[in-house]
């Protein structure tokens, strides 16, 4: 399940949200942003709406791409699989506000900068570049090997860590060719694509693969390698 909260009221996915918050930090975020429909990063999105029913003091803005926002709407919110908080209490006065991201486009939360980066993965999805302060952060979000996530890790200023998934270790190198996904292997294919030093922090690691994921990674013998730890604060 995959989420990362961002100075408190940005939540980035939704996979654990409900899972790892307090139900009084739920009702201090008050943005959403998707990399993509997949339901380990919308897991948490029908319940955290539920439990911030009409105690946050503004409606939820859920920020994605188009595809992104059909599926939610299609399959989540469809008063079958759950109720359409975008017309409860009201069409006028929503829980929740379904906004398209455009790739590359930036968007501005508090003072945070996203800009959608186009992945590749199974569906439509996004990585984010995050600026704040003068500092940034790429997350890669789901992909396979990609392109234009590393012509920007070489050409952003004041990069301060990049975030890559490695979903499966390399005895399912098949499953993460099919699905879109990396493992140890061509984790370190895609790290000959960046041409500086920074900070490489691995996400998304499938809970039976761990154990063999972390053995083959340490074999890499990368220093800048390491990863994300849940329930760690990070500051950059």
């Amino acid at each position: 399940m995959t989420c990362l909260l961002i100075n408190g009221s940005i939540a980035l996915d939704a996979g654990s949200l409900t899972q790892t918050l307090s139900i009084e930090r739920q009702v201090g975020v008050h943005t959403i942003l998707l990399s993509h429909s997949h339901i380990d990063h919308t897991n948490c999105l029908p319940f955290f709406i539920e439990n911030v029913y009409g105690k946050a003091d503004r409606a939820i803005d859920l920020h994605a791409s188009a595809p992104t926002l059909y599926a939610i709407r299609k399959y989540l919110f469809n008063n079958d699989t759950w109720p359409d908080f975008t017309r409860l209490p009201n069409h006028l006065l929503p829980a929740i506000r379904f906004q398209e991201l455009e790739k590359e486009r930036p968007l501005v939360v508090d003072g945070v900068s996203f800009t959608p980066i186009a992945v590749d993965h199974l569906v439509p999805t996004f990585g984010f570049l995050i600026e704040q302060d003068g500092a940034s952060v790429l997350w890669s979000s789901d992909t396979g090997p990609t392109t234009r996530l590393w012509e920007l890790a070489n050409s952003t200023p004041n990069l301060k860590a990049l975030c890559l998934e490695t979903s499966f270790d390399n005895s399912l190198q098949d499953v993460a060719d099919v699905s879109l996904h990396l493992t140890p292997r061509t984790l370190e294919i895609e790290l000959r694509k960046l041409h500086r030093r920074l900070p490489v922090l691995l996400h998304h690691l499938k809970p039976p693969c761990i154990p063999r994921i972390y053995e083959e990674v340490e074999r890499l013998g990368n220093p800048d390698v390491s990863f994300l730890e849940q329930g760690k604060e990070y500051r950059f």
